[in-house]
């Protein structure tokens, strides 16, 4: 009876010990499966969720004037983003709230923002932040925020230099300026390294580098940092001075036709956001036209010299002050009776001009208009760039011609003009303006006679002495060739009353020319507003300076030839 009772018994322990004998088995069996046939899709499944590929930002290239100067570098800051699917998850709310608090941002919005992204795994909560913040945001130790190293774009010379070099956006991809025009080359190309993270989001460990960052190639500008400065101090000075809306000044180097300084008012600062508007920011002498005015006489009188009826000691009647023309008047600010050409220029007489453009040949005067580059672009590379405006074809009527020759019915900007007086220094080569140092040479065509352009430098010289219009404008101890222009600005009904441009163009040393410089003043106080002394001060400084520091010597007076 007894042993009936235990034989189930040991039945039972048998069956416990087989089935413990098959367990590693049953185990062991799983691991190989695992191992062999699901090992790869499980390795995904973990990589999935513990491994990521980071983006290496690469640093943009640095922008140097034409002597080494750092006009605009990358620096590294951090950025605050944070892991919605993590953040949301660990007491959001006094998490957020303590972010918000921090960078400044309203909690509820910043909840919102990362409640639409839910999905996401990255969401940007403050770019390019202070290092003082990114410690502090470091010390809050909260799960899913991180910090992320990127570069921010700084202009060491501000506004001084913000016209010509634009500005990039927080992505650091150029938006104006040299920065645009020049983007693909000074922009990097980013790397990349798989790297381990908690399921905080915290990176743990790198585990591979995929590609490394590129930096972008550095950029030489022509730009001198030394006379960009001093353009920049005379304008803003000059346009505070006559209560003006605003300016323009290009230097350029007559020979490769670098620009060695452009500067405009009003100004902005790359570095502060708040300037980066449309109306501040455009780079003035490239991108707005006006009428000239009387600082295209000397290219009339070119156009008469290679006719060859005249000789810059021609006389010309412009008594009463007033010339009829198809029934409208052309009028000098007083009769100045006979002037030779040379006297033309040197008071700048609308009728003695007026009587030299009549009587050219049809188009002579316009083909050296376009050949000069009016109504084109200058191949400067800078974007939104102008072309002005010439007619496609020449004006028969006598009255558009006479205007033409004094600066009215057409359209040029600012380096234009200094592109034209570049060519008269040339000896009638064409420069192509460029921002670039040690650009390839690009000679340019010959559009003026290399001796009109000598005898048109000889007699603009006068405009400079006792008797022209540009006295401010003469530098001691050397000669200037230039031209003056007060030209009326267009308003809805005609040309505004009380509404000038003043320009001045001009060329030094004029014996053996090196610089050509443009000033332009934009509506300056009526109560003073002719060109000479409005915008021939800028001009005697800044050329100064220019002939000082590139030592260049002083000239002997240039003779009077015929």
């Amino acid at each position: 009876m007894s042993n009936q009772r235990l034989q189930p018994r040991a039945w039972r322990r048998w069956l416990v010990i087989v089935g413990l004998m098959l367990l590693p088995l049953v185990l062991l069996g799983r691991a190989v499966t695992l191992q062999l046939y699901e090992g790869a899709f499980l390795q995904g499944q973990g990589d999935q969720r513990h491994l990521r590929v980071e983006t290496l930002v690469a640093n943009r290239g640095v922008i140097y004037d034409r002597n080494g100067e750092s006009l605009a570098i990358s620096a590294p800051v951090q950025s605050i983003w944070a892991n919605p699917q993590v953040l949301l998850d660990e007491n959001a709310d006094a998490s957020i709230s303590a972010v918000a608090e921090l960078v400044g941002l309203d909690a509820r919005v910043l909840e919102q923002t990362l409640t639409s992204r839910a999905n996401r795994e990255f969401v940007y909560i403050r770019r390019h932040i202070s290092p003082e913040l990114a410690e502090q945001v470091v010390a809050l130790e909260i799960p899913g925020v991180h910090l992320q190293r990127e570069y921010r774009r700084f202009y060491p010379a501000g506004e001084v230099t913000g016209h010509v070099l634009g500005f990039t956006d927080v992505d650091d991809k150029g938006q104006s300026g040299v920065e645009y025009a020049y983007n693909d080359w000074l922009s990097g190309v980013a790397g990349a390294k798989r790297v381990l993270r908690d399921r905080y989001g915290r990176n743990i460990e790198d585990v591979e580098l995929l590609r490394d960052a590129r930096p972008g190639k550095d950029l030489h500008l022509s730009i001198d940092q030394r006379l960009q400065y001093i353009a920049y101090r005379e304008l803003k000075a000059a346009v505070e001075r006559r209560s003006a809306r605003g300016g323009s000044v290009v230097l350029m180097d007559v020979h490769s036709g670098e620009i060695l300084a452009m500067v405009n008012q009003p100004a902005f600062n790359p570095n502060r956001r708040s300037d980066i508007v449309a109306e501040r920011y455009r780079n003035r002498a490239v991108t707005d036209v006006f009428e000239p005015g009387s600082v295209m006489k000397p290219l009339a009188v070119a156009a008469a010299l290679a006719g060859g009826k005249y000789t810059p000691e021609t006389e010309i009647d412009t008594a009463p002050g007033y010339l009829r023309v198809a029934g409208n008047d052309v009028r000098d600010i007083r009769d100045f009776g006979t002037l030779t050409v040379r006297g033309i220029l040197q008071k700048s007489s609308n009728v003695g001009v007026a009587q030299m453009a009549l009587e050219l040949e049809q188009g002579r005067h316009w083909q050296l208009l376009a050949d000069l580059g009016f109504g084109q672009s200058t191949g400067v590379n800078f974007p939104g760039e102008a072309s002005g405006h010439l007619t496609a074809i020449p004006t028969e009527r006598p009255f558009e011609k006479a205007t033409l020759a004094f600066g009215y019915g057409l359209s040029v900007t600012t380096l234009q003009l200094a592109r034209a007086y570049a060519a008269i220094a040339a000896d009638g080569r064409l420069p192509t303006p460029t921002l670039l140092a040690n650009a390839p040479a690009v000679e340019g065509p010959v559009v003026l006679d290399p001796r009109v352009a000598k005898a048109l430098r000889a007699m603009m010289v006068d405009v400079t002495l006792p008797g022209g219009t540009a006295t401010q404008a003469a530098i001691p101890g050397y000669q200037v060739s230039g031209k003056t222009g007060t030209s009326r600005k267009i308003g809805p009904e005609g040309y505004a009353k009380g509404r000038y441009v003043s320009t001045f163009a001009g060329i030094a040393p004029a014996s053996n020319p090196r610089f050509v410089a443009v000033v332009t003043i934009d509506e300056p106080d009526p109560s003073e507003y002719y060109a000479g002394p409005v915008a021939g001060p800028v001009f005697r400084a800044l050329m100064s300076d220019a002939l000082r520091l590139y030592r260049l010597s002083p000239d002997a007076m240039l003779e009077r030839k015929s």
